[in-house]
């Protein structure tokens, strides 16, 4: 959940990449993709309910998808009973044991996946947690090399079992980016590059999504004179055009999932899906955080569901009418994250499983 400030230089993108980018997401639009909400569900809190009571939860709150930041298996059991779809995740520690040794990896899917599948209908491995935004020790950097080796060996057992509706992939936050406004000036940091290209040529061959943390609440509230707060919120009574690429937008989320798509057609990538692992609107913080509030987390979240269930979809500039995979962050306030007030305040549900404001996930309550 971290963002780089708005890089102001402009960069030209041709009509011909437009055109390209247009193409090859209409030629991907034969395979079908859900376009049901999924939740992030996070557990660093002491005073979170139960496990069966969380599913019971997510199902009251017409859940599509949950996502894990592990592979807990009371949870993937109560899961079983349930037709909510269901991501788990390789928590950063155990990346390079996979990458490194067979055998680790084999009982890795063994223990995590085989004794749930086909019961609980898990849908994607996570290798990692923003892997890449790691890098101040040895140990971080040892394991942003061994992460796509991970990815793949998972992706070949699961292939050599048969299983071929388990997808893999990794989620990233925005600060791999090194420019993305306007959209069309979108590149890369230059220092990770090297880890993002056969990041990108492992999604592209395995069909599989970029997963992004995009939160338009970080960058709002780092440029909060420069950026329109209803902008932010996907209100939609504000319009920008990008100079570079003459698109035009309406919010700020489609901004900055497009600037990635443009960093990956820089690379050559310009047929890779982006999904969303997170987003979502902190409902409480810091002083200087005033655009923490219930009113505009309940306005945040709404929208997002209106616009990702929208039938037909909607999707962004570059790539209108697809599906984008989204996940809201998240289930419950946390009381034991770290950071500033308003890590702790991104719940759509208190700890006692009450809402902290009403939100259909099913997005069947915003159909207009």
């Amino acid at each position: 959940m971290r963002f780089t400030v708005y890089d102001m230089r402009k960069h030209t993108i041709t009509k011909m990449t437009i055109m390209s980018l247009s193409f090859f997401f209409h030629f991907l639009l034969s395979e079908a993709i859900s376009n049901k909400i999924g939740v992030n569900f996070g557990r660093v809190g002491n005073n979170l309910p139960s496990p069966s009571r969380s599913i019971e939860l997510l199902q009251i709150m017409k859940a599509g998808r949950v996502k894990l930041y592990d592979a807990d298996h009371e949870i993937l059991r109560l899961l079983a009973t349930t037709n909510i779809e269901v991501t788990i995740m390789v928590t950063n520690d155990e990346i390079s044991g996979i990458a490194n040794n067979q055998q680790v990896a084999d009982q890795w899917i063994h223990d995590h996946i085989l004794i749930h599948y086909p019961g609980t209908m898990i849908r994607y491995v996570f290798v990692g947690n923003e892997v890449l935004s790691y890098t101040s020790t040895d140990q971080d950097m040892q394991i942003m090399k061994d992460l796509v080796p991970a990815m793949g060996r998972i992706r070949t057992i699961l292939k050599n079992l048969g299983i071929n509706n388990i997808k893999v992939g990794t989620p990233l936050a925005m600060d791999v980016m090194e420019s993305t406004f306007p959209p069309s000036s979108g590149v890369f940091k230059p220092e990770i590059v090297h880890e993002i290209v056969p990041l990108l040529n492992f999604l592209r061959g395995t069909n599989s999504f970029f997963f992004l943390d995009v939160y338009p609440f970080l960058a709002w509230a780092d440029n909060p004179r420069s950026i329109n707060l209803d902008y932010a919120l996907l209100e939609g009574n504000q319009t920008y055009t990008d100079p570079g690429s003459g698109l035009t937008y309406t919010n700020l989320l489609d901004q900055m999932i497009d600037s990635v798509y443009f960093a990956m057609a820089k690379l050559g990538y310009n047929n890779v899906k982006i999904a969303i692992a997170e987003t979502g609107w902190p409902h409480e913080g810091d002083l200087n955080h005033h655009g923490a509030s219930k009113e505009n987390a309940a306005k945040y979240n709404r929208n997002v569901i209106r616009k990702m269930t929208a039938v037909p979809p909607k999707g962004t500039p570059v790539q209108p009418g697809f599906i984008i995979p989204t996940f809201i962050f998240s289930l419950y306030d946390e009381n034991e994250k770290t950071g500033p007030e308003s890590e702790r305040h991104w719940g759509l549900l208190y700890p006692d499983g009450s809402p902290v404001y009403e939100v259909d996930l099913s997005g069947k309550a915003y159909k207009s």
